[in-house]
């Protein structure tokens, strides 16, 4: 079960096959008094799993923050929190933290969390970029103010780590999660037999390589 209501995380589950059911948790997210940002993710994390994990499930949740300077940039509040965020950024580099946890229900109720960092580095943007952005509305439910893969693409210059950390679910870190409570993530995953895979490549038409 996926302890979020975010698109994104649904979209790289989905695209490795994987068989879920999405129950999101309301939690209050803001950082409490002091709190370094690793460890704030990684209790939002807990939190989130918590909230959500009912008998025999196994629950995955995830709490993804930007942090600039020591600060963390959470979703906007309005459109002029995001100009203020998108400006900050701008020509910086800035870290994207996302706090992991996979929580077993009762009676064996183990649990495995975890907090992956990767730098990002955005170009410099004018203010009628700026402007033009936060009109598309993009900005609007994302950490940081800004979407890699959406439209925010074009500002980013370059990803130091894992990429889909900067989405919001970093798909390494949570295949880790699950070996480490001895779970085979294949498990989980809706994929062809053997035999459906050596139809379809019987039926794939030919490829010639270009030289």
């Amino acid at each position: 079960m996926l302890a979020s209501a975010s698109p994104r995380r649904r979209e790289l589950l989905s695209g490795l096959g994987i068989r879920f059911t999405i129950r999101a948790a309301d939690v209050d997210e803001a950082p409490l008094a002091g709190e370094p940002p690793a460890a704030c993710v990684r209790r939002l994390a807990l939190a989130k799993a918590a909230a959500r994990i009912e008998p025999g499930e196994l629950v995955l949740a995830a709490d993804t923050v930007v942090v600039l300077d020591g600060h963390l940039l959470g979703k906007p509040r309005d459109p002029a929190d995001a100009r203020r965020m998108l400006a900050a950024i701008a020509g910086r580099e800035h870290t994207v933290l996302t706090g992991l946890t996979l929580q077993e229900a009762p009676p064996l109720g183990r649990c495995e969390t975890a907090v992956e960092a990767t730098r990002v580095r955005m170009a410099r943007l004018t203010l009628r970029e700026i402007e033009w952005y936060v009109a598309t509305g993009e900005p609007m439910d994302k950490a940081g103010a800004y979407a890699v893969q959406g439209l925010g693409a074009v500002f980013v210059e370059a990803v130091y780590g894992n990429y889909t950390n900067v989405v919001g679910l970093p798909l390494p870190a949570t295949q880790r999660l699950f070996a480490a409570l001895g779970y085979d993530l294949r498990r989980f995953a809706e994929l062809p037999s053997p035999a459906d895979a050596g139809a379809a490549a019987a039926a794939a038409p030919g490829v010639s390589r270009r030289t």
